[in-house]
């Protein structure tokens, strides 16, 4: 496979063109410029020494030292193999919560935009470890499964939103159970899940599930999101209408510490409130730091071979020749008959 890593100085060929324009009109000017002092056939008799080709010769071989140079900067690669590549880190899986009440404003500038902003932070300091991400609502659905591409996972983060779980409610315990089932099976060391939701559970035995997770070594820590006492929740992402009950009252979400709290501890894991200053990721994050590392197997693609230097030594040859190379006739070298042949 052949590629440029740095394609953006192939724009100098742009001026190529330009180079050769300039000697063309500078040429013109010359040979107007001798024109007036007379017939040109008769002062090429009277200037036997000069001449028409070398400077033509000259101005392509710089030519071809520009457009060697231009490639040489652009790191021409070529070939690429697969490689195994060994890691120690551990295997995070985080289910973020994308139900309707976290659209709720009572964090800015709302609990689930400010989630994924938290989400992106944590990513950015990540370096040997594997993610994944989990969205749920009413039901679960794997986001991204277990990896170690970082740029695809803030990707995927930025698509997240409420309207990707068509069924809503809050169902902590089966995103736990589609979590135990997204972890890699090599080993049960350094597997945690974190998981960041309003806490209202309404749909299964969320602490049940928690505690199956911890029957496979993964550890549970929660961040829970949203004010105990409530907050009206907007029907749409920026709406000034909130969400109503069939009395017409505003209906309020209000954040479960309890259950929250309960997840974690079954599984030796740590509760933590998020606010607008203090996410808690950072706390969850120093947490993860001290477990025990796994070591990961994976296959990447190998630095590419660079063949720059071949552009770069025939500029360097041609700007050798080219300087040897007088406009002018030279007379020592017309003693030696390389193109004439000699009869007997």
């Amino acid at each position: 496979m052949f590629r440029f890593a740095n394609p953006d100085f192939l724009y100098l060929l742009i001026a190529l063109p330009l180079l050769m324009a300039i000697y063309y009109l500078a040429y013109r000017i010359r040979k107007r410029a001798i024109r007036k002092f007379g017939d040109f056939e008769v002062l090429k008799e009277l200037m036997p020494e000069a001449s028409s080709k070398r400077p033509l010769v000259k101005a392509i071989m710089l030519c071809l030292v520009f457009l060697s140079l231009t490639f040489a900067m652009a790191r021409p690669q070529l070939g690429a193999k697969l490689k195994e590549v060994k890691r120690r880190g551990v295997e995070l899986v985080i289910a973020l919560d994308v139900s309707n009440s976290m659209l709720a404003r009572d964090i800015s500038p709302n609990r689930l935009e400010r989630a994924k902003q938290a989400i992106a932070r944590l990513v950015d300091r990540l370096s040997d470890d594997r993610i994944g991400l989990i969205v749920f609502a009413g039901d679960a659905y794997v986001q991204l499964p277990v990896t170690s591409d970082y740029v695809s996972a803030k990707m995927f983060l930025g698509s997240i939103n409420p309207g990707m779980v068509p069924t809503q409610g809050t169902s902590i315990g089966k995103a736990i159970d589609l979590a135990v089932n997204s972890f890699s099976e090599q080993n049960q060391k350094g597997r945690t899940l974190i998981i960041i939701t309003d806490g209202e559970n309404h749909e299964d035995d969320a602490l049940t599930s928690a505690k199956r997770a911890a029957n496979n070594g993964i550890i549970i820590h929660t961040i829970g999101i949203g004010k105990p006492q409530g907050s009206p929740i907007p029907v749409s992402t920026g709406s000034s209408a909130f969400l109503t009950d069939s009395d017409g009252k505003i209906v309020m979400s209000k954040l479960d510490e309890d259950i929250l709290s309960s997840i974690a501890s079954a599984t030796g894991g740590v509760y933590t409130l998020a606010n607008n200053s203090n996410f808690g990721l950072n706390d969850v994050l120093a947490q993860i730091r001290k477990m025990d590392k796994q070591e990961f197997s994976s296959k990447v693609y190998s630095e590419y071979d660079e063949k720059f230097l071949y552009f770069l030594w025939f500029a360097l040859f041609l700007l050798f020749v080219e300087f040897f190379i007088l406009e002018r006739k030279n007379r020592w070298q017309e003693k030696f008959e390389f193109f004439k042949s000699r009869l007997k």
